[in-house]
This record gives structure tokens, C-alpha cells and sequence, in this order.
């Protein structure tokens, strides 16, 4: 049982306890038991924090059900060793070296002496920004639908925007609120602040704390920190010009709106398409550009260690200095005069060729086995999947069961990654002490 294994059936025992919940006649509405499929498509959606449904969250599952939806999304975006972490701390139940090596590999930590740390701060982090998101949350959904409710409703997408799941209790998503500016800065913040990392966040509270101190020694950043916040921060403003350009004279989406309505719609849309599958204006009416557009920033993802899924920032950033690299002549990848291993730009390629067949597999089985959709749709549908997003065109509830449990196992992938899944499969990979000689190959 090695430390992949581990990771891998503890997501999966996960998915399978939250179907069997999520099919007891007291998760449902009506309080009879629920479709095995659709049981087993929420849970994997929720646990792998991706948002496509197949059935309306709100109307469909009673409070039980929705909180067992809430749970399983927590869990899965803390990660399933995180989670099995905290609880081992809370239960003072023994931390094992093996358990510290799984921490590790699924966090993307360097070093073991600092495991427990590092999950107590996720744990306290979490918490305190979910909580944030709640009151802010609540001044607009309490108004509305009163206390109990509007405080449940403010909890739901708290937990579900943190954690870029995109679960919502609300039947048109976040439609209604697409000129509310609170609503479009809270939702998005979270989205953000869940998406960028914890190594990212907590390395911003040392620099806060480095200011306040005033101490005289200059903070010097780590180079994963420089990547992923300009890199994010690129992503960001360079998605809201592309949907507010693409979509400005769409009668169906952005036309309608006043100036500040459509920035505000454009800005929620470039920071939902990477990672979180909320959206404030009807994603099966978008222009084929504006889709193409999500799609891109659907693949690229949030970053390492964060509760998002995709390609990750860091990644994206390292292939496109590689392309760099070959342009200048140099035989080094550099990153803000950083030199990029040959490690960490091997794992960047093997992930994006793993990612790339997993898409194009899943793409082909759900047009053979449903031939009469709409073929960008179709390809939507498994980006969104796979980045564990859950933006979609509005095929997801009509696809066929066969479609349905390729679209499950697309989201699992995604959410343990290819890499970690065939490390899982192959098993440890074995030393070899034999060197090959090297020779040309002409490529490009």
C-alpha cells in the first residue's frame, strides 16, 4: 500500500460512504430512495469539489442531504489526508511516518518535520475564511429569506465557493445576483483565497506580520509565491477582458446589463472558469468564443495546494518559460532568475500529456455513446470535468448513464490527478542502475 494507493482509495471510500448517504430516503425531499447514478454522480462531484449536477440541490435533497453535500465537499477540498489528519489530532490517535509521507505527497509539502503544523494551519485558515465568508454572505441572503434560512444559504456557499466547489442551493446558480456587488466580490474572494493555495496565503500573513514589525531586514518571497500570484493575477484581468469583449453585445448574457453590471458579470466569470462552477449569466448562451475562452482557463486551473483542480498555474508557467527557453537558445528554464529542475519540468509535461489523453478518451466515449449532442458541448462538459470546475452548457442532467460514469470517473481523475492515479497503478517506480547513451531526435 503505497502513499499514492493510499490517497486514491481513500477518495474513493469517500465517494462510495457519500453515495450510500445520499440515497437513504432521509436526503431526499420527497423521502424516497434515490437513483444509485445520480447518488453516486453528487458525491463524486462534491467530493472531488467540481459542481455538475444532475438534479437541482436545492429542491432536490432535504437539509440532511444537503448537509451530507456540504460535508463531502469540506472534506474533499481539504483533501482526504488532510481530513484523516485532523481527525487523528482530534482523537490524539498516533501520527506514523506513513501517515506524515501521505500528508506530504498530497499537500505538495517539502520536509516532515513541520506535517502537523502545516495541517493545523490549513485547518485554522479554512475556518476562519469560510467564517468571514459566512457574515459577509449572510447581510445579503438573510434579508431575503429570513434568518434560518438565509444563514444556512450563506454557510452553503461559503463552504462550497472556498473550496471551489460551486455547489448551490439555488436553481439558476448565482443568476440573480449577477448586478450585486456584494455577492461578486465575496464569492469571488473566496473562490481566490481557496484557489491560490495555503503556501500562498500563509506566506502573505508572514509578509503582513514582516510589515507590521517593521522589521529591517528585507522578506524575500519564494519563487512559488512570485509564480502563482502573477500568474493568477494575469489570468484574472486577462479573462475578464476576453468575457466582457466576447460577450459585450450578447443579448443573452451581458447585452442587458448597464457598464458596471457587465464588468462585475465579466469579472465573476474569469475567476469561476478556473476553478469554482457558480455562474451569474447562462453558460449555454455564451458565444462559442467566450466558451473556447473558458475552456482554457478551465484547463489551466488554480495552483498546487489549493482546493482547485486543472493543469495548476505553476505548471502552465513552467511550459510556457520552456517555450521561452527554446526561443532564446538557452539550455536552462528559468523563473524569475531561477533554474527550473529537470524534475519539476518532466512532471509538467507528464501532466499535461495525461491530462490531454484523458480528455480526448473521454471526449470520444461520450460522443459514441451520445451521438446527438452538440460536440462543444460535449467537450465543454469533459474540461469542466476533469478541472474539476463544473461550469456547464446544460447537458449534464441529459446525458446518458453510460456518458454519466465516464463524466465520474473524469472528475475522480481530475481531482487525484493523472500522475498520482498511474503512481497508484504502476506502483513505486524502481531504481535502475543503468545509464543510456544519449542521441539527436529531430522534433518540431
Amino acid at each position: 500500500m503505497t502513499v499514492s494507493r493510499t490517497i486514491c482509495l481513500g477518495f474513493l471510500g469517500v465517494i462510495l460512504v457519500g453515495t450510500l448517504l445520499l440515497m437513504m430516503p432521509f436526503s431526499l425531499v420527497d423521502g424516497t430512495w434515490d437513483n444509485p447514478v445520480t447518488a453516486l454522480f453528487t458525491s463524486t462531484s462534491a467530493v472531488c469539489v467540481t459542481g455538475l449536477v444532475v438534479v437541482d440541490t436545492g429542491t432536490h435533497y432535504s437539509f440532511w442531504g444537503q448537509l451530507i453535500v456540504v460535508v463531502l465537499i469540506q472534506v474533499g477540498g481539504l483533501g482526504y489526508m488532510t481530513a484523516t489528519t485532523f481527525l487523528l489530532l482530534l482523537l490524539g490517535g498516533r501520527f506514523k511516518l506513513r501517515y506524515r509521507l501521505a500528508v506530504q505527497q498530497s499537500l505538495d509539502a517539502t520536509g516532515l518535520s513541520n506535517v502537523v503544523q502545516l495541517v493545523r494551519s490549513i485547518i485554522a485558515t479554512t475556518v476562519l475564511i469560510q467564517l468571514t465568508g459566512v457574515f459577509l454572505l449572510m447581510l445579503v441572503f438573510v434579508p431575503e429569506r429570513g434568518f434560518q434560512l438565509g444563514v444556512w444559504n450563506a454557510v452553503f456557499h461559503s463552504i462550497s465557493a472556498f473550496n471551489n466547489a460551486g455547489f448551490s442551493l439555488f436553481s439558476d446558480s448565482l443568476v440573480q445576483y449577477v448586478d450585486s456587488p456584494f455577492v461578486n466580490f465575496t464569492i469571488p474572494m473566496l473562490v481566490i483565497l481557496g484557489g491560490i493555495g495555503y503556501q500562498v496565503i500563509m506566506e502573505t500573513y508572514y509578509w503582513l506580520k514582516h510589515l507590521l514589525f517593521q522589521r529591517s531586514e528585507r522578506f524575500c518571497f519564494s519563487l512559488h509565491f512570485k509564480v502563482v500570484t502573477n500568474t493568477t493575477l494575469f489570468l484574472l484581468i486577462g479573462g475578464t477582458i476576453i468575457f466582457f469583449l466576447t460577450e459585450l453585445h450578447n443579448p443573452e448574457t451581458l447585452a442587458p446589463l448597464g457598464f458596471g453590471g457587465k464588468v462585475m458579470a465579466a469579472w465573476f466569470q474569469s475567476t469561476i472558469a478556473r476553478t469554482a462552477g457558480f455562474n451569474s449569466i447562462d453558460i449555454g448562451h455564451m458565444t462559442n468564443a467566450a466558451l473556447f475562452a473558458t475552456m482554457a482557463l478551465m484547463l489551466i486551473g488554480a495552483s498546487p495546494g489549493s482546493t482547485g483542480g486543472g493543469l495548476k498555474t505553476t505548471t502552465v508557467r513552467v511550459l510556457a518559460n520552456c517555450t521561452t527557453a527554446v526561443l532564446r537558445g538557452r539550455d536552462e528554464v528559468l523563473l524569475y532568475q531561477r533554474q527550473v529542475p529537470t524534475e519539476t519540468i518532466l512532471k509538467a509535461v507528464g501532466c499535461v500529456m495525461g491530462s490531454m489523453a484523458t480528455i480526448v478518451i473521454a471526449t470520444m466515449l461520450i460522443t459514441i455513446t451520445d451521438p446527438k449532442l452538440d460536440f462543444i458541448q460535449v467537450v465543454f462538459e469533459v474540461f469542466s470535468a476533469f478541472a474539476t470546475v463544473g461550469l456547464s452548457t446544460g447537458i449534464t442532467a441529459q446525458v446518458s448513464v453510460w456518458a454519466k460514469l465516464v463524466i465520474i470517473a473524469v472528475m475522480y481523475v481530475g481531482r487525484v490527478s493523472v500522475l498520482m492515479l498511474m503512481s497508484a497503478l504502476i506502483g513505486d517506480p524502481k531504481p535502475s542502475a543503468v545509464d543510456y547513451p544519449q542521441e539527436d531526435l529531430l522534433v518540431g
